[in-house]
């Protein structure tokens, strides 16, 4: 019976110590295989530092695109309104475009020679000057805005600002300044019409400088032989 005694002593005092390995030996396990799994998991990828030179060429490149873009749409205003300068007859049924007592014709006028003024040489040149790069987008976004106005005004009004006797100076002199810029009349038939025409745009319609140059060279014969 001691015996027995005994072997049921041992036996508690062994029971509750296996449990404890046993515990610990699955811990050991669990923390095993998780490791394990952040082991496979992929590293997180950081960012790259930023290459400055990169960035440096892209911001120039779009700068570039920028000022060659402003560079196209001042060219195309400037054809835009050198159509009514080489065209007396066009000018004549829209003269509000010659009109410098309106106040949107002479915005017009003012944005124009600003946004010619501060055109670069060349579009390199504005690369790496900032500031005038600055000033020639926004007068040329200025010079756009400035002739749309103006145009708009003139196409809505056309000849309705003179008198019907003015109206029809007007159409008259238009009729003389087709004569006097065709080529197939003669050089005196030419000259006539033109003197008749500015008698008739005399107190009516001032013709821009470079339009008068046009026609007189015309008749002169300097322009298509």
């Amino acid at each position: 019976m001691g015996l027995i005694f005994r072997l049921v002593e041992v036996l508690l005092v062994l029971v509750p110590l296996v449990g404890v390995i046993f515990a610990a030996v699955k811990g050991i396990q669990a923390a095993t295989k998780r490791s394990a799994e952040r082991s496979a998991d992929p590293a997180p990828e950081l960012p790259s530092p930023a290459d400055p030179r990169r960035d440096t060429a892209k911001s120039q490149a779009a700068q570039w695109r920028t000022i060659t873009r402003v560079l196209d749409e001042h060219r195309r205003i400037d054809a835009r309104w050198l159509s009514y300068e080489l065209d007396a007859a066009k000018l004549l049924d829209f003269p509000v475009m010659t009109d410098m007592r309106d106040p949107l014709t002479t915005g017009f006028h003012r944005a124009k020679l600003r946004a010619d003024l501060l055109r670069p040489g060349k579009a390199e040149d504005l690369l790496d000057d900032p500031d005038a790069a600055r000033q020639y987008l926004e007068a040329v976004e200025t010079y756009v805005t400035a002739f749309n106005a103006a145009e708009s005004e003139a196409v809505r009004r056309r000849r309705s600002d003179f008198s019907r006797e003015g109206q029809q100076r007007l159409a008259r002199a238009q009729s003389l300044l087709r004569v006097a810029a065709d080529a197939a009349a003669t050089q005196q038939e030419r000259d006539h019409a033109y003197t008749l025409a500015r008698t008739e745009l005399d107190g009516l319609v001032v013709l821009p400088d470079t339009t008068r140059a046009e026609i007189e060279r015309g008749i002169a014969g300097e322009i298509n032989g």
